[in-house]
């Protein structure tokens, strides 16, 4: 029975009456439980929570950025990823900004100075007693991989020569 989960009948206790006491039962249930059971459904349901809530966050802050947030520093943005930690006390929200970099600047300082308003209007929206703590990063993985791909057309049309 070891390295297994499996599931425990709770009235099949040798030599135990009918009705265990619930110390007993109780004690008995863990100790037949196997050492590591990483793969339990707990996980998988903490993963899909925290994914809703990921998803919830991105659509609701990006409604905010679109139309909400009247900041003129706002240039053209959306959101692109939101991450949320273990806990789920804080996110970090990855932003794609048109623009250069003076106005990738801008933008995530002020997405960070209106933090406070935003949460307040997360805790209305959703109803949750708490919403975590909010952190803005420029996502640069579109700029990236374009580069990426400028790089491996140049090495392919040398090796075609």
């Amino acid at each position: 029975m070891t390295g297994t989960c499996q599931s425990i009948n709770l009235f099949s206790h040798a030599g135990s009456t009918a009705f265990p006491t619930l110390s007993r039962v109780h004690s008995d249930i863990l100790k037949r439980l196997p050492k590591d059971c990483s793969h339990m459904p707990e996980q998988r349901a903490r993963k899909y929570h925290q994914d809703r809530v990921a998803e919830t966050l991105r659509e609701e802050i990006g409604s905010m950025i679109e139309g909400e947030l009247s900041d003129p520093r706002i240039s053209f943005a959306y959101i692109t990823q939101v991450l949320l930690n273990p806990g789920g006390k804080s996110a970090s929200i990855y932003v794609a900004v048109d623009g250069g970099k003076d106005e990738e600047e801008e933008t995530i300082d002020a997405l960070m100075d209106a933090r406070g308003y935003m949460k307040h209007q997360l805790l209305e929206r959703t109803g949750k007693r708490r919403v975590p703590d909010l952190s803005f990063h420029i996502d640069r993985s579109d700029k990236m991989k374009a580069r990426i791909d400028d790089l491996l057309g140049r090495s392919r049309k040398r090796q075609k020569k």
